[in-house]
């Protein structure tokens, strides 16, 4: 009886991450570029590589990689999984690869989760702390209804900095505080009940479209002025060194799906619009932000400086104990193989001298529509 209470527990597992799978609802297709499939070795080819992102605006690479059909292109068969636990779940041998925040990757790999940062995704913060229009000073936020997640004075180094430089209690508990999801947090302000949230975009864009709420506080670099690093591309050691051909392919997707949101920021916007449920035009700000607004923040480039100082900075923030050596975590010997561009020359020659840095978004808008052949 034990056995078969064992058997079944392993079939309803696989159920709910079948259930889950699909970054729009969708199964991934097998792909028919047969072309692509060369160079896989034989007992590659029917794997279905799983992938797990969560619903923020920094890891939009994997719906795009998806519904560009950057997967199909290079033979690949992924299921993409939202808002997934990524360490958990690869920790449990049920993922292959995902978008995780540093942080979290960090605590995970400390705990004996087989991670490791396979290429970079998102540098400095682009989070923000959206109040309602009746919030005009952040000082008003104190005993209010607000989202700040669990502990997160020990849990959220930028969070804690932002409070800081606002000059407002960082302790959860001077305020009526929420643990929910971006999404659910806006949903909440808009109906009345929520006084501010703390969230990556689109939902911070979103709430100044609707005229919800407006962006109180922007968390972008750390007090030194440099990067530090947001959230990576991760991958579970055991996939790699087991489909290590299939490892660098997922990971030239990424480099890839990070390129296509550059050039083509207009069908970028689309399938953003499209999996995560808000308008054209939120999506094309949220673009904006990434790319040109708030830099080109969006990378596959690995600088052990910008975690060095991101570690550094949150253990001065007390909501790091301790971390593993930067060398131990980080492997990039599957980036630096699989084929991808250099991110500094593909952003000098294919960048720069469409969307230079500091150009307005209206502007920016009507040049990605005219390339794109889109009406703007």
């Amino acid at each position: 009886m034990k056995k078969l209470k064992n058997v079944l527990l392993f079939i309803g597992t696989i159920l709910v991450f079948s259930l889950l799978a699909g970054c729009s609802g969708g199964e991934k297709p097998v792909s028919e570029n047969k072309a692509a499939d060369e160079g896989i070795p034989a007992k590659d080819k029917d794997y279905v590589v799983q992938l797990g992102y969560y619903n923020c605006d920094h890891m939009t690479g994997a719906c795009i990689a998806k519904d560009a059909g950057i997967f199909d292109e290079l033979g690949l068969k992924v299921n993409v999984t939202g808002n997934g636990k990524v360490p958990q779940a690869m920790a449990a041998g049920q993922m292959d690869v995902g978008y995780i925040g540093t942080e979290g990757l960090m605590r995970a790999f400390l705990a004996g989760s087989p991670i490791m940062v396979a290429a970079n995704n998102h540098l400095g913060g682009s989070y923000y702390l959206v109040a309602s229009n009746n919030i005009q000073d952040a000082k008003q936020l104190v005993g209010k209804k607000v989202a700040w997640g669990s502990n997160p004075e020990k849990t959220q180094s930028n969070w804690v900095q932002m409070a800081e430089d606002l000059g407002i209690p960082v302790e959860g508990a001077k305020y009526q505080n929420f643990d929910m999801a971006d999404k659910d947090e806006y949903m909440t302000m808009k109906t009345g009940k929520l006084d501010a949230y703390l969230c990556c975009d689109p939902w911070g864009s979103m709430a100044e479209y609707e005229k919800t709420g407006h962006i109180l506080a922007t968390w972008l670099k750390l007090p030194n002025d440099g990067w530090g690093s947001c959230c990576v591309y991760s991958m579970s050691q055991d996939f790699a060194k087991e489909h290590s051909e299939l490892a660098q392919k997922m990971i030239l997707a990424h480099t890839k799906a990070i390129e296509h949101i550059y050039t083509k920021p207009v069908r970028s916007a689309e399938i953003f619009a499209e999996n995560y449920s808000v308008p054209m035009e939120v999506a094309l700000m949220t673009i904006y932000k990434k790319t040109v607004g708030e830099g080109r923040t969006l990378t596959w480039k690995v600088d052990l400086q910008n975690f060095i100082d991101e570690i550094e900075f949150e253990k001065s923030k007390g909501t790091l104990e301790s971390a593993p050596d930067v060398n131990q975590f980080i492997q990039t010997k599957l980036l630096d193989e699989c084929g991808a561009d250099d991110f500094d020359t593909f952003i000098n020659e294919k960048v720069d001298p469409v969307f230079p840095q500091g150009m307005a978004y209206e502007q920016w808008k009507a040049k990605a529509c005219e390339l794109e052949g889109i009406k703007a």
